[in-house]
């Protein structure tokens, strides 16, 4: 099961909340990495509201966060624009023909005209500061955003900001350097009267203990002075990060070719999909009555928890119970050999999973759960055969 610590949400939510007031920007969490709205109602005062990918994310956050949502996505239709400007506050555009195509309808629309609708153009710096292709929006050929050489000349009637998103689980330097970029590239825009607010995007690390949060607040105070302009910020990770495990059950274990394999009731590509992608690395606990000094984000009474490593007695493949021979998490050491049973504790499986998981192969979906600051469990969602059945007809 998807287990969700209130009391660790809150944490993340308050850190924001302090960072938000000393740079004196607005924060939305960003609904692609954490959308699990029952959850809302314990961090909402902390932010601004909601980013949205698309109209689906966009009525999400209009019923159930109920604050400002930003909404950018690759490419809209009549409909989408049309519902969109019913509620959102800002409406970003990914290209100028997308913009030229709706500029009119958008501009005539009653919330547009008194203010209460603002239109973006998402950019693209061109300047690559990670280290995953998958992730990297400024690569060459990118459809994420309007390069400067696109934007030369063009017609911006209607546009009031700049959005731009390059960064993925990275720290605020990365985020110096897309700033130099966008300055030498798109300063003269920003300088331009009518824009009055500039998105920085997401993939700022904020709430890790390591994230140079004085910087941040030290490039979005800089940007905003020098500019004149309202700077937004939109954090997924960062908002659900260290707040959820996901539980499983060992359901077999296996040798081949003189390899420990172990079947577990998870899987990577339908439950944690970002370990096959990203590739991402959870940290793994096994559950023990033994006494033991590791502890994942979640801790459970009377139960100890020792921790899976790359080194040890017990070297086991986890794999999940598809037909996908690639269905693999990784290569984990315990200390004591696994059996059927037991109980294995992935950290870190809050974001980007419940908004990614699926039904394939029928494997069952593990119900989600919330875990309050006295330790009682709510079960939020549990998932049947006719969830399954339901998808397809």
């Amino acid at each position: 099961m998807f287990v969700i610590s209130i009391p660790a949400l809150q944490r993340n939510a308050a850190i924001l909340r302090e960072v938000k007031d000393a740079a004196g920007c607005r924060l939305v969490v960003a609904l692609k990495g954490f959308a699990c709205w029952k959850t809302f109602a314990y961090f909402r005062d902390e932010l601004d509201g909601c980013c949205a990918s698309g109209l689906w994310e966009a009525r999400l956050a209009h019923d159930h966060f109920q604050k400002h949502i930003v909404t950018y996505a690759p490419a809209y239709d009549e409909a989408d624009v049309t519902a969109l400007c019913e509620f959102t506050g800002h409406l970003d555009f990914n290209s100028l023909s997308q913009w030229f195509r709706f500029r009119a309808q958008v501009m005539a629309h009653p919330r547009f005209k008194s203010g209460a609708l603002r239109c973006g153009l998402r950019i693209n710096p061109e300047c690559s500061t990670g280290t995953t292709p998958l992730y990297d929006p400024c690569g060459a050929g990118s459809r994420l955003g309007i390069t400067a050489s696109q934007l030369a000349g063009a017609d911006l009637t209607g546009i009031s900001g700049l959005h731009f998103h390059t960064l993925c689980e990275q720290n605020s330097d990365d985020l110096e350097t897309t700033l130099g970029a966008v300055e030498e590239k798109f300063g003269h825009w920003l300088r331009l009267p009518q824009v009055t607010y500039l998105n920085m995007g997401g993939g700022h690390w904020i709430t890790k203990p390591f994230y140079d949060r004085e910087r941040l607040i030290r490039l979005v105070t800089q940007t905003r002075a020098r500019h004149g302009v309202e700077v937004w910020l939109e954090p997924g990770e960062a908002v659900a990060i260290h707040s959820g495990v996901l539980r499983a059950t060992v359901m077999d274990v296996i040798e081949s070719a003189g390899l420990r394999l172990a079947i577990l009731s998870v899987s990577a590509t339908a439950h944690m999909p970002d370990v096959l992608e990203m590739p991402y690395r959870p940290a793994v606990f096994l559950v023990d009555a033994a006494p033991s000094a590791a502890t994942p984000a979640v801790v459970f009474a009377g139960e100890n928890y020792h921790l899976a490593g790359a080194a040890g007695p017990w070297l086991y493949r986890l794999g999940g119970p598809t037909c996908l021979a690639g269905d693999v998490i990784g290569d984990f050491a315990f200390a004591r050999a696994l059996r059927v049973g037991d109980t294995l504790v992935f950290d870190d499986m809050a974001h980007y999973t419940m908004v990614k998981t699926t039904l394939f192969n029928g494997v069952k979906h593990p119900p989600i759960v919330l875990q309050h600051a006295d330790g009682r469990l709510e079960t939020l969602r549990e998932f049947t055969y006719e969830d399954f059945q339901s998808r397809l007809a």
